[in-house]
């Protein structure tokens, strides 16, 4: 923090709750109140940003993802972290070093011996468990990421204190995220639709049907605490055509068949249309994840699967599609995220002509997400969102994680959020209004997410 006024703001929000409202943290995990078995399994069980970044190193895929054995593993990281100048991923290990385990030494290669066993002495301790890193951290909630089809026992466990975690005081909350039953020209979509049938004890043989049964299901995730659904994709799809049309494709799909992108297209503008108006009637968030390609590399993908690192930002053109779609929505809440930073103007543009009388932020540009959320991307993000639409309403930000260690990143936000508006302050650009500049550092930092939300 480069200014007196930022150190100010951050001594003012630093110990803010934590409303980690999208992350994909394993309900069963927090369920069971696991403690992290080493540093290698904290750090690189799931985490595909730090794959990418062992790959860009050289490093052979056995240490990444394959059968070596843990501590060859945290080594490699660790030979890779040394490398990291510039990178979030040596800002976020480092932060995260000192938060839990109090250790203030580079990890380097030297050090990797020492930093290991200490930091995996402290891991099987007690203080280290789920519950107790929610405690420490000040964690409200979690909004975990659920497909409808599941049953969301770990939820109903966690909320009636009778999983190993006992009662907690951080919420939750499970997150709708209906992907698999719109992406229809994806392997393995009529064998979802026959599970989604099963699981919402409905019939499904039009795509109204569908509807029907996710609607079912929706029911049953409000029932469980759900604030929000979430839909991954790699473009905004808009292909209107008539309904009759509609059922041919879905029926093709059932039976195997190749399904055209314009074909998936013409379906998932119905699916994205009604569900949106379904969550406007229900109360629930609508959060779009948009612009990213998945899986380009078809070797690592045969081999690892789904979440490997091998994905990208997509540059396709987004504005018109997405404006016509919206156009077509009994809106929401709404947030927009984009991988593509080339997004942010055309989003926030967007979103502020769906803006609506009574709700403050209504329509959120997401944080800067995934490839983005670094000093650089989270700045870019903020600025566009204070030049083209109303900062204070910001809902700030999210961990979008796998990993329980993940939490020092709302503290690297804060602190960039907090250096942003002090060089603002002092630059003369805004008056210093100490309380002023506090309220919106702390609704930024919590208190607007857990407005938005509810």
């Amino acid at each position: 923090m480069e200014t007196k006024t930022a150190r100010k703001l951050y001594d003012a929000v630093k110990d803010e709750p934590i409303y980690d409202y999208h992350c994909h943290l394993p309900p069963e995990q927090i369920a069971k109140n696991i403690n992290m078995k080493d540093l290698a399994d904290a750090w690189l069980s799931g985490d595909h940003y730090k794959w990418r970044m062992m790959r860009a190193m050289g490093i052979d895929e056995k240490y990444i993802t394959g059968n070596a054995d843990s501590y060859e593993k945290y080594t490699a990281w660790a030979r890779t972290v040394e490398n990291l100048i510039g990178n979030p991923l040596y800002h976020w290990t480092h932060l995260e070093l000192q938060r839990y385990f109090g250790i203030n030494e580079p990890l380097t290669k030297k050090s990797a011996p020492s930093i290991w066993k200490k930091a995996n002495d402290l891991l099987q301790k007690p203080e280290m468990s789920v519950k107790n890193i929610f405690e420490r951290f000040n964690i409200y909630a979690v909004g975990t990421t659920d497909d409808p089809v599941d049953s969301l026992e770990y939820h109903r466990a966690i909320a009636e204190g009778t999983a190993p975690i006992g009662k907690i005081n951080t919420k939750v909350i499970p997150s709708f995220r209906p992907d698999k039953a719109l992406n229809i020209n994806s392997d393995g979509f009529a064998s979802y639709i026959r599970n989604l049938s099963k699981a919402s004890d409905t019939t499904i043989k039009f795509t109204d049907d569908i509807l029907t049964a996710l609607e079912k299901r929706l029911d049953y995730f409000i029932s469980m605490g759900c604030k929000s659904a979430d839909h991954g994709l790699e473009y905004a799809p808009y292909t209107i055509t008539p309904g009759g049309h509609i059922e041919k494709i879905f029926r093709r799909a059932m039976a195997g068949k190749k399904i055209t992108r314009e074909e998936a297209d013409t379906y998932k503008t119905k699916m994205l249309i009604l569900l949106s108006n379904i969550y406007a009637q229900k109360g629930i968030v609508m959060q779009l994840h948009l612009s990213v390609i998945r899986n380009i590399n078809m070797k690592i993908f045969s081999q690892v699967g789904d979440n490997a690192g091998i994905d990208a930002v997509n540059d396709r053109e987004l504005s018109k599609n997405l404006a016509a779609l919206m156009g077509h929505m009994e809106l929401p809440k709404t947030v927009l995220y984009s991988l593509n930073p080339k997004d942010y103007y055309p989003l926030a543009t967007i979103m502020g002509g769906f803006q609506e009388a009574g709700i403050e932020g209504k329509m959120q540009l997401g944080s800067a997400w995934w490839f983005c959320d670094h000093r650089d991307g989270m700045e870019e993000q903020m600025r566009v969102l204070a030049n083209l639409g109303m900062l204070p309403a910001f809902i700030g930000m999210l961990t979008d994680s796998r990993s329980f260690l993940s939490y020092p990143r709302h503290e690297y936000f804060r602190r960039i959020m907090c250096n942003l508006i002090g060089k603002w302050v002092e630059n003369g650009e805004y008056p210093n209004d100490a309380q002023k500049l506090e309220k919106i550092a702390r609704d930024i930092s919590f208190g607007n997410a857990k407005r938005y939300f509810g």
